[in-house]
């Protein structure tokens, strides 16, 4: 099957595209948000093909796998005729929650994906058939060390998205080394930022640190959380949206007071053994659930039906 999809999420573009289809990437010569073409951070593998937008017509395509509201327009733009077309929500409504309405309720012409169920609880999309593909993720295997007695947290643009992502509440782990994309500025707050890292050497950097936090207040469900937790890492974690599904009380701790979490960060900190431990299960855990092999089947099955 030859499935369009643009790169927007590496995290989970990385999983999605370990199928065994070949997907279309667009790339335009700017590279950018409508044409970004291949990751140069995260390792995929060759069966993701660069495209420009202009050799779409004249290109075979199954399906087109959509990610935001005006992906639509483009793809019969670029295609010149109607493909079946699903759209992955990656994301938690904004603004007038619970009420939210998708951009794509009450739609016939395209079948919506949710990523966690937690999502497709608060989004109402009205008429549009919907349904459910939980994340997969590549295994990393087991690197953690736990070497270095400091917590670790992703969080892309923690600056920007201040409380959302919980930046607000990492000074309260410290130390903490904060990776992801525009963490620079983090170093005005106390924190140590390791700035856009390639996926690779930020696992192993990650898996160093004796415990992984997950502070983010409002997010679907942070696919580093879930690496982390294949990685072999105890998670303490803001118990807030589907991350009270992803973790079991085994793997970490879970609480919505900050004060429970710095605990919970200093106990693993003081006892490598505990934190080996939690993180054993973790990874168990990520492993049964998220394990990419599950990813791609349920894929495999929704893009067979919306072909048929």
């Amino acid at each position: 099957m030859r499935i369009l999809v643009w790169h927007v999420h590496g995290s989970w573009m990385t999983a999605f595209v370990h199928g065994r289809h070949e997907y279309l990437v667009p790339v335009t010569p700017n590279r950018g948000p409508n044409g970004l073409g291949r990751a140069t951070t995260y390792e995929w593998p060759d069966n993701a093909l660069e495209v420009p937008p202009e050799r779409l017509r004249d290109e075979h395509v199954d399906v087109v796998v959509l990610q935001r509201p005006h992906e639509i327009d483009l793809a019969r733009q670029w295609l010149g005729r109607d493909v079946p077309m699903i759209y992955v929500e990656h994301n938690t409504p904004k603004g007038d929650v619970p009420e939210s309405r998708h951009p794509m309720a009450d739609r016939d012409d395209v079948v919506l994906v949710h990523v966690t169920h937690f999502n497709a609880l608060f989004w109402d999309s009205g008429r549009t058939p919907a349904t459910v593909i939980e994340h997969g993720v590549p295994d990393p295997g087991h690197l953690y060390t736990g070497e270095l007695p400091r917590a670790a947290a992703v969080i892309n643009e923690p600056i920007r998205r201040f409380r959302v992502a919980g930046t607000d509440l990492l000074s309260r782990f410290a130390p903490v080394d904060v990776f992801g994309m525009r963490t620079a500025p983090l170093a005005e707050y106390g924190l140590t930022p390791q700035d856009d890292l390639p996926q690779r050497r930020m696992h192993r950097e990650l898996a160093r640190r004796r415990v992984y936090v997950h502070p983010n207040r409002w997010t679907s469900l942070g696919l580093s959380l879930l690496e982390a937790m294949t990685m072999g890492m105890p998670v303490v974690v803001l118990a807030a949206t589907e991350a009270v599904e992803a973790v079991p009380p085994e793997a970490g701790v879970l609480s919505t007071r900050p004060d429970v979490l710095a605990e919970a960060v200093r106990a693993y900190i003081a006892d490598p053994a505990l934190a080996r431990q939690a993180g054993k299960a973790a990874r168990a855990a990520a492993l049964e659930r998220y394990s990419l092999h599950r990813f791609l089947g349920d894929w495999d099955r929704l893009l067979l039906e919306v072909t048929r």
